[in-house]
């Protein structure tokens, strides 16, 4: 996401949080600061990655309560400087996988409220700290927006893989929307010849220098495949503003993984389309940056959900999904 820096000095000073868990249907809200969560569930530990200081991650084994693991990266990898050359030391928007052996960590680097950016890529034969295996590989630069140069923003990414097992990164923040990149094999590196797609993005209604990120608030893709469909959510709206957040879940749905992506009224997601399945009330005026889980043969959506009874701290969020027709239903009665 776009704009964080002001939220990220409360996460950075995070130590060890346990979950305050609200159940309600089998919702759960959880008083720990992850902002921008990804999950991942293996073997009976579940755990979360989040935006701050060298990633943030918590386990769990019953998925209501949360210990604080510590953080991906205690040093800053070299190659950040050179793309951020003051660079603070908030790494945002992870996104976590597993192919082969190995888990996937993407994440990125870039300067607020700039297309100055990149997202990285570590690897790991484990997520569990205390495997005497455990040691995070740092590959550098997947992908890097460079200002004047590309109309995109190299954030917030998701891997996906379509039915034939090709990687793709899906990424994306203001400016001209949410592209999709085919990966190599490696899952390190752009395959080539490259395929390029926008798959989602909303028009700025004033013009600005391309360097600005102008109006057309969409961000934090995040793509799924179910019953023939390719899934594409995405955040629309304003994250990083307290009580102020205006943050909000939308989604539209292709047979194709590069798309069209169409609502349900049939609107393209490239001419500003979009379903809202999570949007904010008076207790979270700001919910979003999904990820998704599939646990036991169920769904949810992750998210992270500005707090109005706590000034607005993001709080994380795991809500059910239910399907209707094909299409994703978040029951609003989650969020009292």
């Amino acid at each position: 996401m776009d704009t964080k820096m002001s939220l990220f000095k409360m996460l950075s000073g995070a130590l060890i949080f346990f979950a305050l868990n609200i159940q309600i249907s089998s919702a759960q809200i959880y008083s720990i600061r992850a902002h921008d969560p990804a999950i991942i569930k293996t073997d009976s530990t579940y755990y979360i990655f989040a935006t701050g200081r060298g990633i943030l991650f918590w386990s769990s084994t019953d998925r209501q309560h949360w210990q604080f693991r510590g953080r991906i990266f205690n040093r800053t990898p070299d190659w950040v400087y050179q793309v951020v050359p003051d660079f603070n030391g908030d790494m945002w928007a992870p996104d976590i996988s597993y192919h082969n052996g190995k888990y996937y960590l993407f994440y990125a680097v870039s300067k607020f409220e700039r297309n100055t950016s990149a997202i990285g890529l570590a690897t790991n034969v484990t997520l569990n700290p205390d495997d005497p295996n455990y040691y995070w590989d740092d590959h550098g630069i997947v992908i890097r927006s460079i200002p004047g140069r590309d109309l995109w923003n190299a954030i917030d990414p998701n891997l996906i893989e379509d039915e034939n097992g090709t990687p793709w990164l899906v990424f994306g923040s203001f400016w001209d929307g949410i592209k999709l990149v085919q990966l190599d094999s490696s899952r390190t590196k752009i395959a080539y010849p490259e395929k390029w797609y926008t798959v989602a993005c909303r028009p700025r209604t004033f013009g600005l220098d391309d360097t600005l990120p102008g109006d057309g608030a969409i961000e934090a893709p995040y793509i799924i495949h179910r019953n023939g469909y390719y899934y594409l959510f995405v955040s629309f709206d304003y994250c990083c503003r307290g009580v102020k957040s205006n943050y909000k879940v939308a989604v539209g749905r292709s047979k194709q993984i590069c798309g069209p992506y169409v609502d349900q009224q049939g609107k393209p997601m490239t001419q500003g389309g979009g379903t809202i399945i999570v949007e904010g009330n008076s207790h979270f005026p700001g919910l979003g940056h999904n990820a998704i889980l599939r646990d036991d043969g169920k769904d949810y959506i992750v998210l992270h959900a500005y707090d109005a009874e706590h000034n607005g701290i993001p709080d994380l969020a795991i809500l059910p999904i239910r399907w209707v027709n094909d299409w994703p239903v978040v029951d609003k009665s989650y969020l009292q």
